[in-house]
């Protein structure tokens, strides 16, 4: 099930990844179903079954008129249409559209009124909730190469925040019956430490990437082209197969991609570990020396196109290195182990480019100057006091 939040500046790339799908199409064993919402003044939002050898047009089995993706019940009326019309064994749900992590920060603040549409440019990548977008914008006015950012509905000037999409995949959990299997997002950002967390409960396994995607996002021919030669594939194999088909595609191309997937139920260990990792480190941050080594980490870290988010595995690693206190250190290596463990959060990872090296699928929100009011809202920030100690953080650091 893949729905295309396409009423923004990606519309012609949903065309593009639509067309990818009809390479291969509905089978026997698999069930191709989309809906695109288009860009535009009098485009309708058309649902899709996707088969080879046909036309588009031909595809579509359903006209919705004008929708909002932003709008949480159109998103759960295309997931109960899909499970009701398409019955499976299991179900993947792709969200598809920009995307920024767990940032719920209003981007059409103040642009409702004055009607403009935001970030029309080509040269915009795949992001999915709101920062990116903010980002990219500064940067296309000096022309720099970036990426896009989920369910950006310029013309509605709408989008779907964490909390919403918390909300949607319970009402899902309950229309199915039991947990969607995968929840990919073709969107920026969105591999967070944060997001899989608000979905826990709904979802069994998500697939993300830490940084930007390029406009091309996923591949999504050699994606179904395994997947109608392997009907019986699992679930978490067929993640895998997501992580390395995505990675491939961009090789010998200079992008600096990643792509990770999580299996949620593994979310509790994660977030003991992550709670005790907060209280030590906030803990920590009452001895001068200690402060140091910390902050020396924090600007050694992997980061993203949103300088907030950093790779969690690599910031425990350098830690480590710093010969901080073992408190400390033990506290990193039950976070690691959390996540990379083979019981573990991530169970398949990659990147392309050496400035994603130190990418290990999980990144996690660490800013420097102010955390963000909305930051506490989280369920992740909730159950494991990390906005405690980065409020600690940076009043000791900017002091």
């Amino acid at each position: 099930m893949v729905y295309l939040a396409g009423d923004n500046n990606l519309d012609a790339n949903g065309v593009i990844d639509l067309k990818e799908m009809k390479k291969v199409g509905s089978t026997s064993d698999m069930n191709v179903i989309a809906q695109f919402d288009r860009a535009g003044a009098g485009l309708p939002t058309n649902r899709y079954f996707l088969q080879k050898g046909s036309s588009l047009d031909a595809d579509a089995v359903e006209s919705l008129g004008e929708t909002n993706t932003g709008k949480p019940e159109f998103l759960l009326e295309f997931i109960q249409w899909g499970i009701e019309k398409y019955q499976a064994e299991h179900y993947m749900l792709i969200l598809w559209n920009h995307g920024q992590g767990w940032d719920d920060t209003d981007i059409f603040a103040g642009k409702r009124v004055r009607g403009n549409r935001f970030l029309r440019t080509s040269r915009i990548r795949h992001a999915f909730f709101k920062t990116t977008v903010v980002n990219a914008a500064k940067m296309s006015a000096v022309g720099s190469k970036i990426s896009r950012a989920i369910l950006i509905d310029d013309d509605a000037k709408d989008f779907l925040d964490s909390v919403e999409m918390k909300r949607v995949l319970q009402d899902a959990k309950i229309l199915l019956k039991r947990r969607i299997d995968i929840l990919g997002m073709d969107a920026c950002l969105m591999s967070m430490a944060e997001v899989g967390y608000q979905m826990r409960n709904s979802v069994h396994f998500t697939i993300g990437s830490e940084e930007t995607e390029p406009l091309d996002g996923w591949p999504y021919d050699t994606i179904l082209g395994h997947l109608s030669g392997n009907p019986g594939i699992s679930p978490r194999d067929l993640s895998k197969i997501i992580v390395k088909k995505y990675i491939e595609s961009y090789k010998g191309k200079g992008d600096a991609v990643t792509l990770s997937a999580c299996d949620l139920m593994t979310s509790d260990k994660f977030a003991n570990a992550m709670k005790a990792f907060s209280d030590v480190l906030t803990k920590g941050l009452s001895d001068n020396k200690t402060q140091t080594l910390i902050a020396n980490a924090r600007n050694r870290v992997q980061e993203y196109l949103v300088n907030d988010n950093i790779d969690l595995v690599h910031f425990c690693n350098l830690l480590k290195a710093s010969a901080v206190p073992g408190a400390i250190a033990n506290a990193c290596d039950l976070v690691i182990t959390a996540v990379k463990d083979k019981a573990g959060l991530v169970f398949s990872s990659g990147y392309n480019d050496a400035s994603m090296k130190q990418s290990h699928g999980l990144a996690i929100y660490f800013p420097t100057r102010t955390v963000s009011p909305l930051y506490a809202q989280l369920d992740f920030v909730k159950k494991t006091g990390w906005g405690s100690f980065l409020k600690a953080y940076i009043s000791v650091t900017r002091q």
